[in-house]
């Protein structure tokens, strides 16, 4: 991956330092992938980490991510067969084979397509090889050693030249091959093939077929997921509400239907009506959790037909989803006391009339800094997922005490959390720990009558350095009229490193 330069001496931007990718094999960390920088440097991937920190200091080192690598390389295969051609299949950790027979005239013949995709990929950050041959072992052999446009029935003069590995062999077939000699796949086809099937097995004897053509090597191609949509057309325009709601009710078991035979619950569905004129009507309904609960869908829909212009009439009626999540059996409580209480279909009707973005909860976080304790969440609960199991030589085995929660209830915190601390003006306060007697808030002035704290709060070092100093006293406040606040001053009143006394207002209490 690539690296972020950093600003040298007179303005211009330091060379990168060499990246690799280490990877845990067996009791060693190895390189799984080496940037050129680091390949130039005689970095290679199999090399023990520890060896390649010696040769290069100051080396970038990133856990590699074997797992996210073969998803990535499965989109991408998806993508390709929605885009270029219907078949494609995952070659390998790094490659895709494409059968683009009878698709290339549609980009401007292979050379042209060749450079699209090449340059489709360099846009979203991956260096690609692309090489065109009449079958699979040649095209893999050519884009990873020779890459090239091969003329048809030219692929075996292309290949001759190549090394044996380009034909896919084990390591011990190569090794062996190479202290015969034989280095160039023209040098291994030129010899007898009854010695090789018996030195080597069939292996090799089928992957020079395969190579070549004599032996054919189907593809197993990725498979797109087709959207799921159901559609209802009518004989006669319809215009009424009463029939766009029959019709609907007609829908969505279809829909259901469709949903529970490919496992998936609907997270976002889109209603299009077809009007006569032309001009289509869309409702858009979004899902708190997947769900195929047909009645519930049709509520949410039926509530919004009055958004739907019919105009002369509507000729067709139409359910997309959009979005889907797998959703499998789920267990149930034996007792109905048991069963926690389904908030999805009351934030699924919320949300359909005031948006999603207006609906989040509040869920604590680990911080001093009251700010920074405080983050946004969505309305439900994600699903829980099972904890990592602990080995039973790990010393948090011996840890029995229960999680502590990260809101300490001895320290209460105001209903009212301001997004950012507010200056406050005209403070008549005794140092070094008392409260504020009085202050001028937005405008208004406030004497206060009682108070408690101060409750001294630090800075996170950790997080930034200008924050090692610094210290917070919050008091709780109350005013002649009965209003309490959380204020707090900007040092201890002793250091001046620590502040500079300023007073803020932070909240308000109930």
């Amino acid at each position: 991956p690539p690296t972020p330069s950093l600003p040298g001496r007179g303005g211009k931007a330091a060379a990168p330092a060499p990246c690799i990718t280490s990877l845990q094999s067996g009791n060693a960390l190895v390189i799984a992938a080496a940037c050129p920088a680091a390949r130039a440097l005689g970095l290679a991937p199999g090399m023990a980490v520890t060896q390649s920190r010696a040769l290069v200091p100051g080396l970038d080192i990133r856990p590699a991510d074997p797992e996210g690598d073969r998803a990535a390389l499965l989109r991408l295969a998806l993508l390709a067969a929605r885009r270029w051609c219907p078949v494609v299949m995952p070659s390998g950790e790094d490659g895709l084979f494409l059968d683009i027979t009878g698709t290339a005239h549609l980009f401007g013949g292979e050379a042209r397509m060749a450079r699209r995709i090449v340059a489709l990929l360099k846009r979203h950050g991956f260096t690609a090889r692309v090489a065109v041959a009449d079958t699979p072992g040649a095209a893999w052999a050519l884009a990873r050693y020779a890459p090239q446009i091969c003329p048809p029935g030219a692929h075996l003069d292309a290949l001759a030249p190549l090394p044996t590995a380009a034909l896919r062999l084990e390591p011990r077939a190569r090794d062996l091959l190479k202290r015969l000699g034989i280095e160039t796949i023209g040098q291994l086809a030129a010899l007898p093939r009854a010695p090789l099937a018996r030195r080597f097995g069939g292996t090799l004897i089928a992957r020079l077929d395969q190579a070549s053509g004599r032996l054919a090597e189907p593809l197993a191609p990725v498979i797109p997921p087709e959207a799921i949509a159901v559609v209802q057309r009518f004989a006669e325009p319809i215009a009424t509400a009463e029939a766009i709601a029959h019709w609907l009710g007609v829908l969505m078991p279809r829909l259901v239907t469709a949903l529970a035979e490919a496992g998936l619950g609907a997270r976002l569905i889109d209603l299009v009506a077809d009007r006569i004129d032309g001009v289509p009507q869309r409702l858009r309904i979004g899902l708190a959790r997947p769900t195929r609960d047909g009645a519930h869908l049709l509520r949410l829909i039926v509530r919004r037909i009055e958004e739907i212009a019919p105009g002369y009439g509507i000729d067709a009626l139409a359910l997309h989803v959009r979005r889907a999540d797998p959703l499998g059996a789920e267990p149930f409580a034996e007792t109905l006391e048991d069963r926690a209480p389904d908030l999805a279909p009351l934030i699924d009707t919320l949300a359909n009339r005031i948006g999603i973005s207006a609906l989040w909860r509040s869920v604590a976080v680990e911080s001093d800094v009251p700010e920074r304790s405080v983050a946004t969440a969505p309305p439900l609960d994600p699903p829980a997922r099972a904890a990592p199991k602990i080995k039973p030589d790990d010393v948090r085995q011996l840890d029995r005490s229960r999680p502590l929660h990260p809101w300490d209830p001895r320290w209460p915190r105001p209903v009212r959390l301001l997004r950012r601390p507010e200056l406050l003006d005209h403070v008549l306060a005794e140092l070094p720990d008392q409260p504020p007697k009085r202050f001028t808030w937005r405008g208004m002035a406030h004497r206060v009558v009682r108070a408690d704290g101060p409750e001294r709060i630090l800075g996170e070092w950790w997080k930034r350095g200008t924050e090692r100093h610094s210290v917070r006293d919050y008091f709780q406040v109350e005013d002649e009229a009965g209003q309490r606040f959380w204020l707090f001053r900007r040092g201890d009143g002793e250091r001046g490193e620590t502040g500079d006394l300023a007073w803020f207002m932070h909240g308000a209490f109930g």
